[in-house]
């Protein structure tokens, strides 16, 4: 499983991988939104923890299409598909890399990228820690995504179709979380609403894409 994961992480910090295309998006979302809203310091603090928790899901999004195609190009799948370790904990650790290359330097870069949109200091671990707990659910239901359009020619599109309805839960109760913690009200509700999903992506979701993807195989 380690050596699973390091080969994984190595594939998606080079040249193409997906690594820099996530935080670059990111990066370029954060800077034209105060150009669309105008010299609006109220109005842009008021939106940015949506913008950031909507930055970070597309951001996610863009990598995905890449999670296992090449592998599935190169017969690698194949090859887990009849290895020892189940399938399942397989992409799981597919997953986990996805989100350790994509959305923890997405996690890293959110304080940051929000003084861009004039977020007050009080609001900064507030989406640290939204998206530290959310995000992981974003690249397990993206695995689950990938395992279902694996094999289609240019099946991006497809994925983000099949995948934003799920992200929406999450999208919903993160921003819920930064934005309550930003106007100082009670945030355990929302915080345990997002913990719970994510849990129960993370239980559920490398059996279902296992599923899926024998079937693809086929």
């Amino acid at each position: 499983m380690i050596a699973l994961l390091s080969r994984d992480m190595k594939l998606a910090l080079r040249a193409g991988g997906g690594f820099g295309l996530g935080m670059v998006f990111f990066l370029i979302l954060t800077v034209l939104v105060p150009f669309g809203i105008g010299p609006r310091p109220d109005l842009l603090a008021a939106t940015a923890p949506g913008v950031l928790w909507l930055g970070a899901l597309l951001a996610c999004l863009l990598s995905l299409d890449r999670l296992l195609a090449l592998d599935y190009e190169d017969g690698t799948l194949d090859v887990l598909a009849t290895a020892p370790l189940p399938l399942e904990g397989a992409l799981f650790i597919k997953g986990l890399a996805h989100w350790l290359t994509t959305g923890l330097p997405l996690v890293v870069l959110s304080p940051v990228l929000g003084v861009l949109l004039q977020l007050p200091p009080q609001g900064y671990s507030w989406v640290f820690v939204s998206l530290l707990i959310g995000t992981p659910a974003l690249s397990m239901i993206g695995a689950f995504g990938a395992a279902l359009t694996v094999g289609i020619k240019r099946g991006g599109l497809l994925l983000s179709l099949l995948v934003l309805p799920l992200y929406i839960p999450t999208l919903i109760f993160g921003a819920d979380v930064a934005r309550r913690g930003l106007a100082g009200q009670e945030v355990l509700s929302p915080v345990l609403m997002l913990a719970g999903i994510t849990l129960g992506v993370i239980a559920v979701m490398p059996y279902a894409a296992a599923t899926v993807l024998r079937m693809n195989l086929r």
